[in-house]
């Protein structure tokens, strides 16, 4: 299987690694070249230092050929334009998109990219072992809706977001809007890395 990693920090890195020994071709992005540090001399893929924002970054990681797109750097933001990317331009049949912002994470998923958001399987998994009650607030969604613009099979489901976000706050669980007039302070710039050799 062919997989594109955008960031390679402990999360890329130890997948890399994994997906390489497992036979897998990888190639891995991060804008940071010391990012590749915590990759092992053992690493058979590639790393690519470069914005996993740029198309043609993207193009030379081999996206177009991608089997699998994992998007996993630490900005919201940069996941979901990699992962929206990755799905629009490259028609990759795979693309799983890190958001740490729970309303973040259900609303992409219900446009059609599967996300995974580690703040709601840290509390699940502090609430479990605490034998506390767990809210049925999955931190692994899969892409429900139609995210491409090509009539791809998939309807997304406005109220299913509306319900979430009420139970959430009947259970007492904080809840707030997005405004699109003052992002969050994650907003990658519009310039992007320059690729080396």
């Amino acid at each position: 299987m062919r997989t594109v990693i955008v960031g390679c920090g402990r999360v890329g890195a130890m997948l890399a690694v994994m997906l390489d020994d497992g036979g897998h071709q990888v190639s891995i992005l991060d804008i940071s070249t010391a990012a590749f540090d915590r990759l092992p001399s053992s690493f058979k893929g590639s790393a690519i230092r470069g914005d996993g924002t740029d198309e043609d970054t993207l193009r030379r990681a081999g996206a177009e050929d991608a089997d699998l797109f994992l998007a996993v750097t630490e900005g919201d933001n940069r996941n979901i334009m990699a992962a929206q990317l990755a799905a629009e331009a490259f028609r990759v049949e795979q693309v799983i998109a890190k958001i740490n912002d729970p309303l973040r994470a259900l609303a992409y998923a219900e446009l059609g990219i599967a996300t995974i958001c580690r703040t709601d399987l840290m509390a699940n998994a502090i609430l479990s072992y605490l034998k506390l009650p767990v809210a049925v607030v999955p931190g692994v969604r899969s892409g429900s809706g139609n995210h491409r613009h090509d009539g791809a099979s998939g309807e997304a489901q406005p109220g299913v977001a509306a319900d979430v976000i009420a139970g959430l706050a009947e259970a007492g669980v904080p809840t707030r809007t997005l405004d699109a007039a003052s992002p969050p302070a994650d907003v990658v710039s519009s310039g992007s890395i320059k690729l080396e050799g």
